[in-house]
C-alpha cells in the first residue's frame, strides 16, 4: 500500500534531505567553479566573450554577490538590493580570493538558518518572493549556469574545462 501511495504523489512529510547536505551539494559546485575560474588565463578571464554574453568574469563577480549576501539574507532576514554588494576584483588573484571569503561567509551564516526557515517565504535583495528553499536553489542552479558558460568559452579559447562530474 505505501508503494502506491508514494507513487501517486503522496509523499509524506519526511525530507528529501536536511540542510547540511544541501550545503555540502552547493559546496561541491562551488568548488567545481572555482577550478573553472581558475583554468582561465587572466585575459581571458576578463575580456573574452562569446554571442554577446557577459565575460566569465562578470558572470563570476554575480555569483560572488548572490551567494554570500543571499545565505547572510537567508539566516539574518536582512536583504540588501544586489546593487548594495557590487564586486569590484580586477584580477584573476583577487577574484579567487573573494570567492573564498564567500566561500566561509556561506559557511559562517548556512548553520544560523533554522529548518523551518527554508518552507518560509522571503523577498530575497528585496525583489525575489519565493519560499527560501527555492531561492537556495536558484542560487545554486544560477551558478551551475554560468559555469556551463564559462566551460564553453574555455572550449572556445582552446582549454579544456575541469570534468564537470568531479566536484570534489
Amino acid at each position: 500500500m505505501e508503494t502506491s501511495t508514494l507513487l501517486s504523489g503522496q509523499t509524506g512529510n519526511a525530507p528529501v534531505i536536511n540542510s547540511g547536505v544541501l550545503l555540502n551539494h552547493w559546496q561541491a559546485h562551488r568548488r567545481l567553479t572555482r577550478r573553472t575560474i581558475e583554468a582561465f588565463p587572466e585575459v581571458g578571464l576578463f575580456s573574452f566573450t562569446l554571442g554577446g554574453m557577459r565575460t566569465f568574469a562578470a558572470m563570476v563577480k554575480e555569483l560572488i554577490v548572490i551567494a554570500g549576501p543571499g545565505v547572510k539574507g537567508a539566516a539574518t532576514n536582512e536583504w540588501n538590493a544586489l546593487e548594495d554588494h557590487q564586486a569590484q576584483q580586477g584580477t584573476k588573484e583577487e577574484l579567487l580570493k573573494r570567492w573564498d571569503d564567500i566561500t566561509e561567509q556561506v559557511n559562517f551564516y548556512w548553520p544560523q538558518i533554522d529548518a523551518a526557515r527554508f518552507q518560509e517565504t522571503v523577498v530575497a535583495f528585496g525583489q525575489y518572493e519565493a519560499p527560501l528553499y527555492e531561492t537556495i536553489l536558484y542560487f545554486i542552479d544560477n551558478e551551475i549556469h554560468h559555469r556551463g558558460q564559462g566551460f564553453v568559452y574555455l572550449r572556445a579559447l582552446g582549454i579544456e574545462p575541469p570534468a564537470f562530474w568531479d566536484r570534489s
